[in-house]
């Protein structure tokens, strides 16, 4: 049963830890943090070895302050030991796999035992009721099965909460549409990026996706805008809210959002303990700092994770929410430093050009930030696709036969295309090449969006 949050009478947590006191969560952690190292330096050679090396032994975690002696997890770490050398629980108690899907070497791989299993489904149920999804719902979950973490982790959440799931996963937008129709969905999960897809999909086969049941989504599986949201919110008539994970650490389910607020996404601190740090140095960074967020999954047995680099940049923040939850709160994630382009000495993040684009008239959310170095500077090309208006307008112009009307849209096209290549280079700080091309040329992806097509040559 959900538990009633202190300082709302009508906001509902599912779980009495999400509402607790400081100290109290602290002494969990405390406990949680001493109880792990303990476990994985037992259990791990990896670990027993990288502990050794930095001169942290278990009983030296004597409070929170010594976290930050202990060493940090990377990526290629999980690779290099791939695929269970970091696993800590016997194979015997391993009951599900996951995996990322290697694109960028060998998967990460994740195991699961019965006990992980049930606090996934715990963190993703506190998801759920955050986004105020309840067992009156239909949930129809887009995020992939299979090694992909999002599919299930929503699956059991949704389930736990007392939701009836669609379990249709990516593609098959047409059929997307029309499940929402005759299922009466009320609850749609899936990444920003196809959300938006089903949009132009609904669009194009007459469908006004505001008259569906639709009132929540639940997104994430990459970085999204302020400026996306608002648009998804008005293009389903529903309220969106973020949700983070990645699958290192369990899967969807490290954070979420709740539905009265939408100003930071809480973390389930009593499961992932979240720290910020100076991404160079390593030094932890305080509450209102922003950095790279690290997370330590202290409660999973079947891989848990010492300090993990997540790579993505937030900031933490510790003052209690309107909703009666008192977990720490982490910023929506803005960008990571993976991603992070450094171009003539400045850094920045495509979702920032993702802010302008999505706050103009007659171009599309679709944009591909294309870097090459032909002579010995880098040049960067951002090719943003115009949307259906646009087109529509300019056809329309063409089939009028008015000369100064056709004239009049390429000087409107040229003037959107310097307007936002000013706005770009205001934000980023410096001056690139803005390509208006067609509807449908970006190409779409079913899972995380490609954003960035570094052509430059590899070092």
């Amino acid at each position: 049963a959900t538990h009633r949050a202190k300082g709302r009478d009508d906001a509902m947590a599912w779980s009495r830890e999400e509402t607790i006191g400081r100290e109290e969560m602290q002494r969990i952690q405390l406990g949680k943090w001493q109880k792990f190292v303990s476990y994985v330096y037992e259990k791990n050679p990896v670990y027993r070895k990288k502990m050794d090396e930095a001169g942290v032994m278990p009983g030296d975690i004597r409070s929170l302050g010594d976290v930050s002696r202990l060493p940090f997890t990377a990526k290629a770490e999980i690779r290099d030991y791939y695929p269970f050398g970091l696993f800590t629980a016997a194979q015997e108690d391993i009951v599900e796999f996951h995996a990322t899907s290697g694109t960028t070497g060998k998967m990460v791989v994740v195991g699961y035992t019965r006990n992980d299993v049930e606090l996934w489904t715990e963190v993703m149920a506190r998801a759920c009721t955050g986004a105020g999804i309840t067992k009156n719902d239909i949930v129809q979950n887009i995020y992939g099965y299979g090694l992909f973490t999002g599919g299930l982790g929503t699956h059991y959440g949704a389930m736990r909460v007392g939701a009836a799931v669609i379990p249709i996963s990516g593609g098959n937008t047409q059929k997307q549409i029309m499940l929402m129709q005759d299922f009466g969905s009320t609850v749609v999960t899936s990444t920003p990026s196809f959300l938006m897809r089903l949009h132009e999909v609904g669009v194009e086969m007459g469908v006004d996706l505001k008259k569906l049941k639709l009132r929540i989504g639940l997104l994430g599986a990459e970085p999204w805008s302020e400026s996306m949201r608002q648009s998804i919110d008005e293009k389903f008539g529903i309220k969106a809210c973020d949700m983070y994970g990645l699958s290192e650490m369990i899967g969807p389910g490290v954070s979420f959002e709740c539905h009265e607020m939408r100003n930071g996404l809480h973390v389930n601190e009593d499961y992932f303990y979240p720290e910020i740090i100076h991404p160079d140095t390593g030094e932890v960074l305080p509450y209102g700092e922003k950095g790279e967020l690290i997370i330590t999954n202290f409660a999973n047995e079947g891989q848990p994770l010492m300090r993990y680099r997540t790579r993505d940049i937030s900031r933490l923040t510790a003052e209690p929410c309107a909703c009666g939850r008192t977990l720490v709160k982490m910023e929506r994630v803005s960008g990571r430093t993976d991603d992070m382009l450094i171009i003539r000495g400045v850094n920045f993040f495509p979702s920032q050009i993702e802010s302008i684009i999505m706050k103009r008239w007659g171009v599309s959310s679709h944009y591909m930030v294309v870097v090459d170095r032909p002579g010995a500077m880098d040049e960067v090309e951002v090719k943003i696709e115009v949307n259906d208006e646009f087109m529509k307008k300019a056809a329309a112009d063409v089939l009028a036969g008015s000369e100064q009307d056709i004239l009049g849209d390429v000087a409107t096209a040229r003037q959107k295309r310097a307007n936002l290549l000013r706005d770009i280079k205001d934000i980023i700080g410096i001056t690139v090449k803005v390509s208006l091309v067609a509807p449908g040329t970006i190409p779409r992806s079913e899972g995380k969006a490609k954003r960035v097509d570094d052509r430059r040559p590899k070092a």
